[in-house]
């Protein structure tokens, strides 16, 4: 198990690296975060320079790469501004695995290579107001009528619908003795009539952030079925499996960018007569910050690698995802304390990180989730 990067993986870093310090600036960072618009220029740009094509088949106009690849990619984006690398981790896993796993022909054909040029974007409606951690007793129904189905129901935390093309939304087809049947996935259109989204006001996250989302008898046509009927459950837990790769090489790209600032900051800040960096107070914390920004690396890369050789596990992503999230959190928190004043004050970066990293040990499955998940793969 080799978890060096190859050439080619080291470009990736090079070249993004070098795209993103024109495109994707601290100043223009920070005017996302505060006016709450999403960083649509950079992710033009993105799309302009191939690199939502990255891990898409090269006959849909992809190039092909692995979920090291992907990996890399995020770990990079998350660095210089993580809502960009959520943004880009949605598409890919829901636009493009997603769609490729268990679409049709047609949507296939339809919606691939779009995804790849940036001309489509995606989201994931699973959450509602009475099913968060218990996401499989989900209750929006879907009901057959026709060539289509009518759906009702409110879901929350869609992230990303309000500027997305299409969301997979998880419905209820059929009420079964266990809640993980009679489960459905479609392909809904985001413009379609009876659809009210509402942006919810949030801690962090701020760029692009979340929604809730009324569905009103909404007609949703058959055909924008993705994957069997009500056989959707198995393909939503492996969607969550690929999605906590991308979250945790996003999450760590940011917690390198939050460690090094307070890396730099330790080095020039002096109090009674030298760098506080100098001190074993703050000296310590760097150094445990460091440790788990390298283990979270190498937990990224392992099961990236454990993903392309078909090893992977639901336990394997939980501990994954488990591990980076709680890393995430303690490293922007304490960064923001070697800060100080300053990191406490909207004017530096230092409280963006705090904000943001705070939603990694509850979205996507929150801790105790994949604490419950770690447990029941030991037997327990």
């Amino acid at each position: 198990m080799n978890f060096e990067l190859s050439n080619d993986q080291q470009n990736i870093q090079h070249h993004l690296n070098d795209l993103l310090k024109d495109i994707c600036t601290p100043e223009y960072v920070s005017q996302c975060d505060e006016q709450q618009k999403p960083p649509r220029e950079a992710f033009d740009a993105l799309a302009k320079n191939g690199w939502l094509g990255l891990i898409g088949p090269e006959e849909y106009g992809g190039a092909g790469g692995s979920p090291t690849d992907l990996a890399v990619m995020l770990d990079t984006l998350g660095y210089h501004f993580e809502e960009l690398g959520l943004w880009v981790f949605r598409n890919l896993t829901y636009g493009c695995f997603a769609v490729l796993k268990h679409g049709t022909k047609e949507q296939i054909e339809h919606m691939v290579p779009k995804v790849l040029k940036g001309e489509l974007s995606f989201c994931f409606g699973l959450t509602e107001p009475d099913s968060g951690s218990d996401a499989s007793a989900l209750k929006l129904k879907a009901v057959h009528d026709g060539t289509d189905y009518i759906v009702n129901g409110r879901k929350v935390y869609t992230s990303g619908m309000d500027i997305s093309d299409y969301c997979i939304l998880v419905t209820r087809t059929k009420v079964l003795e266990k809640k993980q049947q009679g489960i459905t996935n479609f392909l809904v259109d985001t413009k379609l009539p009876g659809i009210e989204v509402k942006k919810l006001a949030t801690l962090g996250q701020r760029s692009i952030g979340t929604t809730e989302v009324l569905y009103s008898n909404t007609r949703v046509p058959e055909s924008a079925m993705l994957g069997e009927l009500d056989q959707g459950w198995k393909c939503v837990d492996n969607y969550l499996c690929y999605e906590r790769l991308c979250l945790s090489a996003a999450r760590t790209g940011a917690a390198r960018a939050a460690f090094e600032y307070a890396l730099e900051y330790a080095k020039s800040r002096e109090q009674f007569g030298r760098p506080i960096g100098k001190f074993q107070a703050v000296s310590h914390k760097l150094a445990e910050m460091k440790s788990m920004l390298d283990i979270s690396q190498t937990m990224v890369y392992r099961y990236a690698w454990l993903v392309e050789n078909k090893k992977d596990t639901r336990a394997d992503a939980a501990i994954l995802k488990l591990y980076t999230a709680e890393s995430y959190k303690s490293i922007a928190d304490m960064s923001l304390q070697i800060l100080g004043g300053y990191g406490y004050c909207m004017e530096y970066p230092m409280q963006r990180f705090f904000r943001d990293s705070r939603l990694a040990t509850i979205g996507g499955g929150t801790s105790e989730i994949q604490k419950n998940i770690i447990a029941t793969s030991l037997g327990l």
